[in-house]
């Protein structure tokens, strides 16, 4: 997708805004203390616009965002492997702040590993499994199959802290 410079900005900064909850809900599910929200939202954003003029049109921008926003944060995490909890409560809207299941659901999903979490992102974010599979370069069969895994294993991780 080559194209003036111009031309390229006003596209990229137009996607970006049209995109910008996608980024920071990614974001958010892996920011914590030592990568705040705001340096996570800028790596991608930094990432994406680096990306940008190789950009093929051959899926959606939204999938192709999710792809480098997940990529992104899960490599923050794999250069800084003494991460082992990600507290995403701050992720929580306000209407449901005080529902306490919805808050033990997001603190379990904290406790999950990088690729667990970025799955249950897309799934909470109704994306269908073939969707889920283009963005992360899964088959659909293996994310049904991690899908239903990790919700075992968040059962089973709720009735142990139960």
């Amino acid at each position: 997708m080559k194209q003036t410079s111009e031309g390229g900005d006003k596209q990229f900064l137009e996607m970006i805004r049209q995109n910008e909850g996608v980024i920071y809900k990614v974001a958010s599910f892996y920011a914590d203390k030592e990568q705040p929200l705001g340096d996570l939202y800028q790596e991608v954003v930094l990432n994406l616009w680096k990306a940008f003029p190789s950009f093929r049109g051959e899926s959606k921008y939204s999938t192709w965002i999710y792809r480098i926003a997940l990529n992104t944060c899960v490599s923050f995490y794999r250069r800084r492997k003494n991460i082992s909890y990600v507290d995403i409560s701050m992720d929580i809207p306000d209407t449901v702040e005080n529902n306490e299941q919805i808050q033990e659901l997001y603190r379990l999903i904290g406790r999950l590993g990088k690729i667990e979490r970025a799955l249950v992102l897309l799934y909470l974010d109704d994306k269908s499994y073939k969707e889920i599979a283009e963005i992360t370069d899964l088959s659909v069969t293996n994310v049904a199959t991690k899908l239903s895994r990790i919700k075992d294993k968040l059962k089973k991780m709720s009735n142990e802290s139960n």
